[in-house]
């Protein structure tokens, strides 16, 4: 017996006795409440300039560490001389033309080795970071991060205990500024990688069914 016929429009009915299995499983998830979201573009790029400074600041400090290995504190202190005295020559009250020849002044083959070991080893860490970074290796965010940190904890030591200094200031809040977008950054990277693993991968407990042996199917 047929049941009453269809007329245009109206949805197919499911026939008796056959339950609708559910439909096709999507894998997408929605992100959970006060999730990590992407940097906007405009912070990102922000964030990227500033990677690219810590970068070129990383390779000016392995230059001061190499200058100190190579040159000995008596040329050092003669290559002071000569790039102050236009300077000086313009204005003999310059601070910092007057603080490059005291520190000179005061130079030791000690001190040098081990302001080169200083400049060579944080240059170094720097520029390394910086490019993994860059180059989107999750695991390189937290390294970076603690870079930093042990910057920011050196230079309020120096701020607030040896000399006030306010490019010193500046520079721990231009760090302190960076390490909240890579920690941002880093957050939104790892629930993106893990979302990506959630797609692609098999659902928890499930089994494809396998053919029990000795049995024989079909009719």
């Amino acid at each position: 017996m047929t049941g009453p016929p269809q007329r245009p429009g109206d949805r197919p009915s499911s026939s008796p006795g056959r339950r609708e299995g559910p439909g096709p499983r999507t894998t997408a998830q929605t992100p959970a409440h006060g999730a990590a979201k992407p940097l906007s573009p405009a912070l990102d790029t922000t964030f990227k300039v500033g990677l690219v400074l810590k970068g070129l600041d990383g390779i000016l400090e392995v230059a001061g560490g190499i200058l100190l290995l190579v040159l000995s504190p008596h040329a050092i202190q003669h290559l002071a001389r000569v790039l102050t005295a236009h300077e000086l020559s313009e204005d003999p009250h310059d601070l910092i033309a007057r603080y490059l020849l005291h520190t000179t002044a005061h130079l030791s083959h000690g001190t040098t080795l081990f302001g080169a070991i200083y400049l060579l080893s944080h240059g170094i860490a720097k520029i390394v970071l910086v490019a993994l970074v860059l180059r989107d290796k999750l695991w390189a965010y937290p390294w970076l991060i603690a870079l930093l940190l042990a910057f920011i904890a050196y230079q309020l030591y120096r701020i607030t205990a040896v000399h006030f200094s306010a490019g010193l200031t500046a520079l721990t809040v231009f760090d302190a500024f960076l390490v909240w977008l890579t920690w941002r950054e880093y957050r939104a990277k790892r629930a993106h990688q893990h979302r990506a693993r959630a797609t692609l991968g098999t659902p928890a407990g499930h089994r494809p069914a396998r053919p029990q042996p000795g049995r024989r199917t079909g009719g």
